[in-house]
């Protein structure tokens, strides 16, 4: 093996993990919910072995796939997009990062006026991000103050109208934010830009920006580079990984822009790993509970499949799998916390059944063996098995 393929669909959960009660997501399973609202047809992931990790989904069944398949457990608590994706690549947390969802601290936010030169802010809450634009957008416009909002997640979110605040200023007052949030753990800060004029146009515009927290020890990418593998990453990745590691970052504004951007670096690279994040699922159709645009971007996600496998050959891996969950169905619309998929496909293996991973540093450890590294921390590689 000289290329690795792991492919993240962000948000797309199969099933409520055995704490999921503790995070208020007890019988949560967005695939299974999603494929009994709306009827989907996902045949290239069902070959791979999708309808085998759990019997319940409402989608074809193929008996005999030809990707190896299981489902992983996150062995960190929580459930947001650093944590999953961190586990991936071997950092387990032993405590979540904290979430603010009475709003922020008064001193905090003191801070990031007072740093910032804003004035003043506009929300300090809870919220979903699509509807704090419609609610603020055009106070926001009359007084060119910033939204600034948490949810579920642990997250310091600063919402701009792009004729306010162009990107660049945006981004500077989220690297401001970066800073201050450091001594209160605050896992990511993130810009979200938006456009239009009133309440009933207001729409988030794809250029939103991540500035995570420091990862807190060595991981699989630094590894990676280190032993001069080349490490490439499509969408958000090299945000999530605070741009460790990674050697090329080739940002993308949608899922399909994500998945031609995979096809393409596929066909031209020789050896390393390319790390892509597919955060539609998740962003444009988890968080809004809209389950007729989940189904439909998973059903684009299985036609453009086959021509991502072309890509592999023999001398490649092609690893599906999730950080958390998003169950558009259930209350509220925030992550939910579950067991994420687990699909290997190669044309030099055979299918497989991988069971129930303990952990997503699997995914890591497996990679690691691939390229000859130090074993991680933590994981157990399932190289042995595919091969077996």
């Amino acid at each position: 093996m000289k290329r690795v393929l792991i492919l993240v669909l962000d948000g797309v959960g199969i099933g409520a993990l055995p704490d999921a009660h503790q995070y208020g997501d007890e019988g949560s399973h967005t695939l299974k919910h999603i494929s009994e609202k709306v009827t989907m047809k996902l045949p290239t992931l069902s070959k791979l072995g999708l309808s085998h990790i759990d019997q319940d989904l409402k989608i074809e069944k193929n008996t005999s796939p030809i990707g190896s398949f299981g489902k992983m457990l996150e062995a960190s608590p929580g459930k947001d997009t650093s944590t999953g994706h961190w586990e991936m690549v071997g950092i387990h947390l032993d405590k979540p990062f904290p979430t603010f969802l009475n709003g922020f601290p008064k001193e905090l936010i003191d801070q990031f006026i007072q740093k910032t030169g804003v004035g003043k802010i506009l929300g300090n809450k809870a919220a979903s991000g699509t509807e704090i634009i419609k609610e603020l957008g055009e106070e926001h416009l009359k007084t060119e103050y910033p939204i600034v909002y948490t949810s579920a997640d642990s997250v310091f979110q600063v919402a701009c109208h792009e004729d306010i605040f162009p990107l660049e200023e945006l981004y500077h007052l989220c690297k401001i934010a970066r800073r201050l949030c450091d001594p209160y753990g605050i896992g990511r800060v993130i810009a979200r830009p938006f456009n239009g004029d009133s309440a009933k146009t207001f729409s988030r515009t794809p250029y939103r920006k991540d500035f995570v927290y420091e990862l807190p020890e060595p991981m699989l990418l630094d590894f990676l580079t280190q032993q001069k593998v080349p490490v490439v990453g499509v969408g958000k990745i090299s945000d999530i990984f605070n741009h460790q590691g990674v050697g090329r970052s080739l940002k993308t504004k949608s899922n399909v822009e994500g998945l031609n951007t995979t096809i393409q670096e596929m066909k031209t690279l020789k050896r390393g790993l390319l790390f892509t994040n597919l955060i539609d699922f998740d962003q444009q159709y988890g968080h809004r509970n809209d389950v007729e645009g989940y189904a439909r971007a998973l059903e684009e996600l299985d036609q453009k499949l086959p021509d991502i496998m072309e890509t592999i050959g023999s001398d490649g891996l092609m690893i599906i799998t999730s950080d958390h969950g998003n169950d558009p169905t259930h209350p509220g619309t925030d992550h939910t916390r579950e067991y994420v998929p687990l699909l290997v496909y190669s044309p030099s293996f055979q299918s497989k059944n991988l069971g129930i991973r303990k952990t997503f540093s699997d995914i890591g450890q497996t990679v690691a063996e691939i390229f000859g590294l130090a074993p991680l921390k933590q994981g157990t590689s399932f190289l042995k098995e595919l091969m077996s």
